[in-house]
């Protein structure tokens, strides 16, 4: 395998999590009597550009399928999130009636129904079909494509040009990333303004977030190593900025190099030199972190086994794809989580790849009465446990997993 981005061959690991079916791939009742496929998911780190990434085991055309169902407007604090984000673009961009907005990877709507709200024209590009009709039911129009240059020639030679161009957690998703920054150069106006939100490989190595890594994840970035590919593409990082999503996430703004009415922030250095200080432009910041997954491994399977041992009843809360990455690197299966809730009516009634333990809608906590519900969703672990209090009336408890098992 040779780097995604400068074609290096790519000899360091930087985990194995062993063969898994895709975190995506739900299974109904019938298909459990099938042959079910797995994956390698095992990550490899660039010495040269610093990109850990995997391989395209599962090409991305099978992932977001008709069949895919990750529905981003499930999450109320994501979509407030979304809110925030439009709020804030509209008054630094001065975005009106005459602007033009694409969103790439918009999902079901969850962006860009408050662009609509605004009355600020907006498409989205979404790949899979099952979403982008959710998000027209909001009103928000999209291209059902996957992002590229030759999507981005296409759009722009129908007089589409973005004056602000965004992504949220889509660039770590494309298998050819030079071809998508490419194409974000295309599609962007003269003085247009890009925004990208990704997770942070910093926080997930140390957070031990390694449940966030599987198959339709195909990078794991840096700023260091994003600012690299956009500037190889002609893109300029002005500003960055932290937020707390998906336990730790980098927003970044970019425009033309050849545009100057946007000058870089001191917020771009700093953050280069807080990842430097960390270590992450040396191989050794990537070694050693199979242990500490491992060590996660071993708590989980010692709490869900001194759980059986006493008799106790485990469920899970949220069918992520997280979680999915994390039951099957430790191998449980549903004698150990008997069965897991989601509130997205999509996944209730399937069955979890790998574990095949059953999704179920929220209701059946008050039905079932676990003495243990595990929030495999981590990141939203204050919603959830926020939402569902109620599990303390029969001496319900949550626990959490990452990064370390934790009884709340």
């Amino acid at each position: 395998m040779n780097c995604r981005h400068c074609n290096t061959s790519l000899n360091d690991v930087f985990i194995d999590l062993v063969s898994q079916p895709p975190s995506n791939s739900f299974l109904t009742k019938a298909q459990l009597n099938e042959p079910e496929s797995y994956f390698p998911l095992k990550l490899f780190v660039c010495p040269e550009c610093f990109l850990v990434q995997i391989d395209e085991y599962k090409s991305s055309q099978e992932i977001f399928s008709a069949e895919y169902i990750y529905y981003s407007s499930f999450s109320t604090s994501w979509v407030d999130h979304a809110r925030r984000y439009v709020d804030m673009a509209i008054d630094r961009f001065n975005l009106n009636e005459d602007s033009f907005v694409v969103e790439l990877a918009s999902n079901d709507g969850y962006l860009l129904q408050f662009m609509v709200e605004k009355n600020i024209p907006c498409l989205g590009v979404e790949p899979s079909t099952t979403t982008a009709d959710a998000g027209r039911e909001k009103g928000v129009e999209s291209i059902n494509e996957f992002f590229g240059c030759d999507l981005a020639r296409t759009m722009v030679e129908q007089g589409k040009k973005a004056n602000l161009l965004l992504g949220n957690n889509v660039l770590a998703h494309v298998p050819d990333i030079n071809d998508f920054v490419g194409g974000m150069k295309i599609l962007l106006a003269d003085d247009g303004v890009l925004t990208m939100e990704f997770p942070h490989l910093m926080q997930l190595v140390a957070k031990n977030q390694f449940d966030t890594i599987y198959h339709e994840h195909f990078s794991y970035l840096s700023l260091t190593t994003v600012r690299r590919i956009f500037a190889e593409q002609g893109l300029t990082l002005f500003d960055a900025e932290e937020l707390p999503t998906h336990g730790g996430s980098l927003r970044i703004f970019a425009r033309h190099e050849e545009n100057n009415s946007l000058p870089v922030t001191d917020n771009v250095a700093t953050m280069l030199e807080v990842e430097k200080k960390a270590g992450m432009t040396s191989m050794a910041f990537y070694q050693n972190f199979q242990t500490k997954a491992d060590t996660v491994k071993l708590g989980l399977l010692q709490f869900l086994l001194e759980q059986k041992k006493a008799g106790k009843r485990v469920a899970a809360y949220g069918a992520a794809a997280k979680g999915n990455t994390l039951l099957n690197y430790c191998g449980v299966k549903c004698d150990l989580v008997e069965f897991c809730v989601d509130a997205n009516p999509h996944k209730q009634g399937l069955y979890m790849p790998g574990s095949h333990i059953p999704v179920l809608p929220p209701k059946a906590l008050k039905e079932r009465k676990p003495d243990f519900v595990i929030i495999l969703p981590w990141n939203l672990k204050d919603e959830i446990s926020s939402q569902h209090a109620y599990i303390q009336e029969w001496g319900g408890r949550f626990v959490v997993p990452i990064p370390e098992i934790s009884v709340l």
